[in-house]
């Protein structure tokens, strides 16, 4: 069963677990063990837990998924993105696309990332404090200063704070591609920023995905309700396995509270294409969600 969060007008933000399509607040169930995403990444068994509280669960408030998954209004419920108190990390250079697409935009240093590709070390680097962060239909955020911003389409690896991966979700790891390729050094001001990263619309439980590495993803962007740009790929494209990047990310490291990680692109829009104001992006990879987002643009 996934799980996500979502708010409610009259009690805040919510745990909920999704089945059947709809959301049964978990929290209402067990306040004292159901508060925030980190007590459940704290859960070594959290799928059976889950499972035997089914019964209870469907006694509780519910709300059709597909009724909270729309814009953020503080008078109606509708999902968060699937986190409280995580960092969220990303992974770069996994797939042979992203490889090519940081080259060619690299006007200094475009072999570095022929070298990270296939180098032992992956190329890990911090994305998002999670007030940086955005839910499903919430707006993704273009830099006022960049010419050059794309969307890029990530599975997520969702970890608990003994480094053990939990669960999926669908995130979108925003770039400003100029930027990055006037300098490699300006990667966090490339990456890093309000709105920057978008995750959701629930998280997957990893026993509940049986081909992780095998899950179809696909990216939409429309423009005055045309498809302005489409295109699909799959996690088996990616060079860099889970364990791996997990295990580089825990180095003389420590998540008290889980991590998210986003592992990496294998979509790149074509280099004369940028996402302008009122997009709307759209990720889906299968078995997980859609996530969709509009864009606006930052003021400074």
């Amino acid at each position: 069963m996934p799980v996500c969060r979502f708010f409610h007008p009259d009690r805040g933000p919510r745990l909920g677990v999704v089945h059947n399509a709809t959301v049964y607040d978990l929290t209402a169930l067990a306040p004292e063990r159901f508060t925030s995403l980190t007590d459940l990444l704290q859960r070594p068994e959290l799928a059976a837990e889950l499972q035997d509280a089914l019964p209870a669960l469907t006694r509780q408030a519910a709300w059709p998924l597909a009724e909270l998954d729309r814009a953020p209004d503080p008078t109606v419920p509708h999902l968060l993105a699937p986190l409280d108190n995580q960092e969220v990390w990303a992974a770069g250079v996994t797939y042979l696309r992203s490889m090519d697409a940081r080259m060619e935009e690299s006007a200094t240093e475009g072999n570095a990332y022929d070298r990270v590709y296939s180098a032992p070390r992956p190329e890990l680097f911090f994305k998002a404090s999670p007030h940086r962060v955005v839910g499903p239909n919430a707006a993704v955020r273009i830099r006022q200063d960049a010419t050059w911003n794309v969307p890029e389409p990530e599975l997520t690896l969702v970890i608990a704070p003994d480094l053990r991966l939990v669960g999926f979700t669908v995130g979108n790891d925003m770039s400003s591609r100029d930027i990055e390729g006037e300098n490699p050094l300006y990667l966090p001001q490339a990456k890093v920023y309000l709105e920057c990263c978008a995750l959701g619309p629930v998280i997957a439980l990893a026993e509940e995905v049986p081909h992780p590495r095998d899950l179809a993803i696909q990216l939409t962007i429309r423009r005055n309700d045309e498809v302005a740009f489409q295109d699909e790929t799959s996690t088996a494209q990616m060079k860099r396995k889970f364990d791996e990047l997990i295990g580089w990310l825990g180095r003389d490291n420590a998540f008290p509270q889980g991590a998210f990680l986003l592992t990496g692109t294998g979509i790149v829009p074509p280099s004369d294409f940028t996402l302008e104001e009122g997009d709307l992006v759209g990720i889906d990879i299968a078995g997980i969600g859609t996530l969709r987002n509009p864009v606006r643009r930052g003021t400074g």
